[in-house]
């Protein structure tokens, strides 16, 4: 017998749009979590045609939005009708561990001082191929080992005092499709004051499947261009996840390989012997991470993850140039309109 949601500790949040295979797989997981004083509000973001649960358990209730406005708007519309002092948010396409709902509501009870708490992909994603193997992997390797302080939100695996949520006024629902909604809200949370921590041991598996389309598409137009435009905007680049030190540095390298190797034909020797010197600091620098693709998966796959790896460090360099033009652009814009505005008040 269920908890009467009235009694939840917890309001979990899934938005989704046309996934009713996801829900299928995923909300059933989230029944059979280890904490049961939760309710779960699934928000179905206009999807074609109205979604029903596939489960009857009186803790999960649906509730429908005529439009399609976004995650991010999808997200508010559930905070906005939960009972439980902890917002906890779920991408449709993730699927819970027996434990990640009883971890996270254990952090904020137990450190009264946080406000978030934010987990991670497993390594076992459910979808057998080498990109979507690959961008999980790489996406679990990040998060642990990232700063256990962190500086923004996760909404795929995340929780959140709701005071704290509704005091910063939410996701921004300007974002109408998936990008850097989260992202954007921890900035906001971070900058109230308020503390968000990572915790690699809250963890859940990961449905989607990616190719390698889909993946250099969403890692430039929805992560990395509005993420650089975030962090430009903000005067910050917190050297911490996929913009940490390392993998700057690595943007660089590949770069400078690049450019070695086209000047091959001009100067042998050099560009040859330059050539070789960055892809071996790149080998270095990454060998960690090289070493747990070859761990989790096996030396073959860890030779295959290095190319991709490399096109992901030579396509986010191309983000970074599109990124600092798009900035560039609206600063010139403003400027110009401040200088049309002047003229006329003289």
């Amino acid at each position: 017998m269920s908890e009467h949601p009235s009694s939840a500790a917890l309001s979990v949040i899934v938005p989704v749009h046309e996934g009713a295979d996801f829900l299928a797989r995923s909300l059933p997981a989230i029944a059979a979590s280890s904490a049961r004083d939760f309710e779960c509000i699934v928000v179905d973001d206009g999807s074609s045609e109205a979604l029903r649960l596939p489960l009857d358990d009186d803790r999960f209730r649906i509730l429908r939005l005529d439009v399609k406005g976004g995650p991010a708007r999808a997200r508010n519309h559930g905070a906005a009708s939960a009972r439980a002092a902890v917002l906890v948010f779920f991408d449709a396409d993730v699927l819970v561990h027996a434990d990640t709902l009883e971890l996270l509501r254990d952090r904020l009870v137990k450190e009264s001082e946080l406000a978030a708490v934010i987990g991670s992909y497993d390594d076992q994603p459910t979808d057998p191929g080498f990109v979507s193997q690959f961008k999980n992997l790489f996406h679990h390797y990040v998060h642990q080992h990232s700063r256990r302080e962190a500086r923004t939100f996760w909404s795929g695996c995340g929780a959140i005092r709701r005071a704290n949520f509704h005091e910063i006024g939410g996701f921004d629902a300007l974002f109408e499709e998936p990008s850097v909604e989260d992202i954007e809200l921890g900035y906001r949370l971070r900058a109230s004051g308020a503390r968000i921590a990572l915790d690699p041991a809250i963890q859940v598996t990961h449905l989607k499947r990616w190719t390698l389309a889909s993946m250099v598409r969403t890692d430039v137009m929805a992560r990395a261009i509005p993420w650089l435009l975030l962090m430009m905007r903000s005067r910050t680049m917190p050297a911490d996840l996929n913009a940490a030190v390392s993998h700057r540095l690595s943007v660089a390298l590949v770069w400078l390989l690049g450019a070695c190797a086209a000047a091959i034909p001009f100067a042998p020797r050099t560009s040859a012997a330059a050539a070789v010197v960055c892809a071996g600091v790149l080998l270095a620098v990454n060998a960690d991470l090289y070493g747990f693709f070859a761990r989790a998966r096996g030396v073959s796959f860890a030779i295959r993850a290095v190319a991709l790896h490399w096109l992901y460090y030579a396509y986010c360099g191309v983000a970074v140039g599109a990124a600092a033009a798009i900035h560039l652009g609206a600063r010139i814009r403003r400027s110009d309109e401040h200088g049309i505005g002047d003229r006329r008040q003289a």
